[in-house]
Order: structure tokens, then sequence, then C-alpha cells
């Protein structure tokens, strides 16, 4: 039986990420000093928001995270005391409060590395998405479901019934090797049909070239 109480504050919170967008389409809030800022066109802007592609789901982000893909940069939006208990391998922490701080531009509008921005689930993410993409950044993406659905998929994933389909074993395997990577231990020793992997990511280094600023424009 389906939580009420949980699909209303679910619709709630949705339906004011809808408004927050409706607002940032029309460049209403961006702070002062990033008025400078054109950024894209409020169609571009809802074209954008409504595309399936700027998600990617716990399970391509676990395969990329496992076999050391060097292309990405993880950025958790929760706040630090979030950040310190639990977050992804060789994240970074960027609060959403923090997300147009001069400090914060060269790990967001660059164009070395995929952007992956995670939240518990997908509310403050996507906000922070919508920033991103308001200002035209590129290479931004949106960790669908969050670190919620990244502990029922990746970390605790549920083992299938007998009578579920052999893609579906499949894909358990794999979830099952990503998890003992990511440190979960199981009591009984099963062989799962994927690959030998290291338990542990090595630590990624990369560098961030800050943007040059722009000339400041004449005027007030």
């Amino acid at each position: 039986m389906v939580n009420r109480k949980l699909v209303k504050v679910l619709t709630f919170r949705y339906t004011i990420l809808a408004l927050i967008l409706i607002v940032l389409a029309g460049g209403l809030v961006l702070l002062p000093k990033y008025t400078k800022h054109e950024g894209i066109n409020p169609e571009e802007l809802l074209s954008n928001a409504i595309s399936p592609e700027r998600y990617i789901s716990t399970d391509a982000l676990a395969d990329k995270i496992v076999n050391q893909d060097p292309s990405n940069i993880l950025i958790d939006i929760r706040e630090e005391i979030e950040f310190t208990k639990y977050s992804l391998p060789n994240a970074i922490n960027i609060p959403l409060k923090n997300l147009l701080d001069e400090d914060s531009i060269p790990y967001l509008n660059q164009n070395q590395f995929n952007v992956v921005l995670f939240s518990n689930d997908n509310f403050y993410a996507d906000q922070a998405w919508i920033l991103c993409n308001r200002l035209g950044y590129k290479n931004i993406r949106v960790l669908k479901g969050g670190l919620n659905l990244w502990f029922t998929t990746i970390i605790n994933p549920l083992k299938p019934d007998q009578n579920e389909s052999a893609e579906e074993f499949t894909l358990y395997s794999t979830r099952k090797a990503a998890s003992m990577f990511f440190g979960v231990k199981y009591p009984e020793q099963v062989k799962v049909d994927a690959p030998v992997i290291k338990k542990k990511a090595p630590k990624k280094v990369f560098t961030i070239e800050k943007k040059k600023k722009a000339p400041a424009e004449g005027g007030c």
C-alpha cells in the first residue's frame, strides 16, 4: 500500500521545484554579482530540464567508479555534516548554498571533466543543475534517485525472486559485486558473475583550470 503522506510530501516538493524552474528560466533569481552572465535563453533551459539525458543512473555511475573512469567529478551538494557521514568515493563537497561562490565555479564551469551532482534524492541536485544550466555550464548531470537509490540498488541490492528473468539475476550479480567493491561484506561466500575488482579505488587527482574573469563592464 502506497504511503499517501509520503506521496503528498514528494508531490509538494517537486511542485516547488517546478516553480523554481519557472523563475530561473526568467532569470529573476540570479545573484547580482552573476547578472553579467547571460547564460542560455529560457527556451533552451526548459528544453534541457525536461530531457532525461541530464540524469545518470546509479548502475552507470557505479560502473564508472569501479572501473576508475577518470573523466568524472562527483559533487555532493548536501551540507558538510551530511557529507562527512557518508559520500561517494572522491566526491567534492559543495553545498547548494555555496554553489555560486567564486571558488566553486572552476569545478562546475569547465570542459575537462563530466560533472555529476548528487544529494539524498533528486530534489536539491535538480536545483543545482538548474542553476548551472541557466549559467550555460556544460557536461552537468544529476545522479538519478540520489544516495537513497544508490543504497537500495548498489549498496544493498535486492535479490530477485526465483521466477525473475536471467537479466535480473545478471543485474543483481553485477550490483552485488559493486557493493563488495564499496566495502559491503556478505556472510556467505557467493561467486558472482562479475570480474574480480579491487576493494578500494585510488584517490583521483585532477587539475582544475580556473576561468579567466571577464573584463568589467561599464556602468553600475
